[in-house]
């Protein structure tokens, strides 16, 4: 890689593309699996890129998301903590600035695998969603007391509902000496949300990071290494133990597609 801080990593499931995002803000992509690199650099001449700041390191932010499109290898949309999402429609030749109605601080982005156009935002002031390929994007906060929103993950058999974590905001989200006052919710067709319990503490005292389906069923991994798994779309959740590993932090979860 060109740059050492590497901040979040993204695959292409229409071209294999690999993508790199860092700290600060730069955009890199292979096309030969990680030997060489171009910066996508037209993501750094957005107008607002001199305004990117990230709130612990004021001076700095990142490439926090990258999602390309599963089905247009060209439509590419990336989250830059703290300054907005951006979308290309050419390979990350040209950028759009930050698309409205979408969170500024943005944390997770997802499109859904079949609806095409259908893409989904988790970000520090609410969740959004989009139904025209991330040009814009529709509030969707209504139900939930909790706006800092984390993790994102989305039924791949239904467009309509998505699945995101939520605290009350950052120091109690991340700090390990506070109670996370978290919940996961789920979002059904026009909504509200809906906290789950069902097996998980309510609410939780670690927050959930990472959200993600894996066949028929949904994972959800804690900020104190707790994995729990619910199979039938966040009704019941069981703990998972994994033999021989003492886990911390789960920040990332990942499945092979279907």
């Amino acid at each position: 890689m060109p740059q050492p801080d590497v901040y979040s990593v993204a695959i292409s499931p229409a071209d294999g593309a690999l993508y790199a995002g860092c700290e600060p803000s730069m955009l890199f992509r292979s096309r030969d699996g990680g030997d060489t690199w171009e910066e996508l650099s037209m993501l750094r001449e957005l107008p607002s890129a001199p305004t990117w700041s990230f709130p612990p390191r004021p001076w700095t932010s990142h490439v926090r998301w990258i999602a390309p499109n599963p089905h247009d290898a060209e439509l590419l949309l990336v989250g830059i903590e703290l300054g907005g999402l951006m979308r290309s429609t050419d390979g990350g030749r040209t950028w759009a600035d930050h698309r409205p109605g979408a969170q500024p601080d943005v944390h997770a982005i997802a499109w859904h695998p079949t609806a095409q156009g259908r893409a989904y935002e988790a970000g520090g002031g609410g969740a959004a969603w989009s139904f025209d390929a991330g040009d814009t994007w529709r509030p969707a906060d209504e139900g939930r007391d909790r706006d800092y929103t984390w993790a994102l993950a989305v039924d791949p058999d239904d467009p309509d509902c998505w699945f995101i974590s939520a605290s009350r905001g950052p120091f109690d989200a991340h700090r390990s000496d506070r109670h996370a006052q978290a919940y996961v919710y789920r979002w059904r067709g026009d909504g509200p949300w809906q906290a789950l319990d069902g097996g998980l503490p309510k609410p939780l005292d670690a927050m959930p990071y990472a959200l993600v389906f894996a066949g028929e069923r949904l994972f959800a991994g804690l900020r104190d290494g707790r994995l729990y798994a619910s199979p039938d779309g966040g009704e019941t959740w069981d703990a998972q133990w994994i033999v021989g590993a003492e886990l911390q932090a789960i920040t990332a979860l990942a499945a092979t597609p279907r």
